[in-house]
């Protein structure tokens, strides 16, 4: 169509606002574009403003990565012939390749491997799953390391809980090479918030608080490919 025809068309005038549009669009695009690319280059490309295939590669390789971890755990812990129900991998898998984080990965690992059952319908690994999904690296090596070095008992009713288990403040940050204590205390609030461990920093000393809850325990066990009792992974003693 030759430019006399396309003004005879353009009735209405509009063809210039659109090209402007356009340009505009462009622009707008180019430099969210660049911007995401500087702070986070893989959302970038997943949100369509740059190459799809490089995030593609990166979610890809942390699943592998996940996979490979939780395939050692199902070896050592899982039955024979188990499944996982489909609801519970494909969260899993989704979550776990948005991080490279090894600690978080080994935990993606071993809520897939304790996901595995004779029937493959067990879904109670799904409480886990949407916790694991708040966590932020930092709080899920607190949590390891709390559920490691906490002593551990059995209740007369036969519950597994923790013994309340103090680090000084200066220890913590050494632990976790964090100097910002307003952040640790960030992080251990919502672990808190979370029923994952009890306490958190002390008001008057400078002393933490890190007592794992019954429900911080099981899911350090479910986290490490064991499915059943937390009791008999450490080892402790049943009430009978």
């Amino acid at each position: 169509m030759n430019d006399d025809n396309s003004k005879s068309l353009d009735i209405l005038g509009v063809k210039p606002v659109a090209d402007s549009i356009s340009i505009v669009t462009k622009s707008t695009v180019a430099g969210v574009s660049s911007f995401l690319s500087r702070i986070c280059l893989p959302a970038a490309e997943e949100f369509g403003l740059l190459l799809r295939d490089k995030v593609s590669n990166w979610r890809l390789n942390n699943q592998i990565r996940m996979l490979q971890k939780s395939e050692v755990k199902y070896k050592d812990f899982s039955q024979k012939s188990a499944n996982a129900h489909p609801r519970l991998v494909s969260a899993i898998l989704d979550h776990a390749s948005w991080t490279d984080s090894e600690d978080l990965h080994d935990m993606w690992a071993g809520l897939l491997s304790s996901s595995c059952t004779k029937d493959g319908k067990d879904e109670s690994n799904l409480i886990f799953i949407n916790i694991l999904s708040q966590l932020t690296s930092l709080q899920a090596s607190i949590l390891d390391h709390c559920c490691e070095v906490a002593e551990k008992s059995v209740s007369g009713g036969g519950w597994i809980h923790a013994k309340p288990y103090y680090l000084e403040v200066a220890k913590l940050s050494e632990l976790f090479h964090v100097k910002d204590f307003h952040r640790l205390d960030r992080e251990l609030d919502h672990l808190r918030s979370l029923g994952l461990i009890e306490g958190g920093f002390m008001e008057d000393s400078r002393l933490a608080l890190l007592t794992p809850t019954s429900l911080g325990l099981q899911m350090y066990v479910r986290c490490q490919g064991y499915q059943a009792s937390p009791i008999k992974f450490f080892g402790l003693k049943e009430r009978t």
